[in-house]
């Protein structure tokens, strides 16, 4: 699962990258629970939250089954 997510995270990233901001992969829990951290331009950004659980959470879950949410380091 843990490649799933990395290879996910790349068709994310352009999108995050445009608006100056970039997403890091921490880590996958056995629960299906994402770890992530947010850089650049998205660290502190005040639409980070929906940006990670509108955007980033709700891609990841529908595209790799598993995936139960999206969180913030």
């Amino acid at each position: 699962m843990e490649e799933q997510i990395k290879v996910a995270l790349e068709d994310i990233r352009p999108s995050l990258q445009a608006d100056g901001g970039d997403i890091e992969f921490i880590s996958v829990d056995q629960d299906g629970k994402v770890l992530v951290r947010l850089t650049g331009a998205c660290d502190g950004c005040p639409m980070a939250l929906m940006t990670l659980k509108q955007g980033v959470e709700a891609y990841l879950t529908k595209k790799i089954p598993g995936v139960t949410s999206v969180e913030q380091e």
